[in-house]
């Protein structure tokens, strides 16, 4: 059986809604539905960083030129 990487700095749940300035329930709720990776400890999760930093890269859009403009018309 393989060992599994154990390198990656875990959050926890209030660590990632503090870091990406919502509620712990928006993260419950990520974890989930599987748009954020979490391991189960006991009773409560601990999330990769990694898998933070990917969500936010998977989440990331880019900026239209109305969203560059201010959504003015000229």
């Amino acid at each position: 059986m393989g060992a599994a990487n154990v390198s990656s700095h875990f959050l926890t749940i209030a660590e990632v809604a503090a870091a990406m300035r919502v509620s712990k329930m928006t993260v419950y709720r990520l974890v989930k539905a599987h748009a954020i990776a979490a391991v189960r400890v006991g009773r409560s999760f601990r999330v990769p960083e990694e898998a933070v930093n990917d969500y936010i890269r998977r989440s990331t859009e880019p900026a239209t030129k109305d969203q560059d403009d201010g959504g003015s018309a000229s």
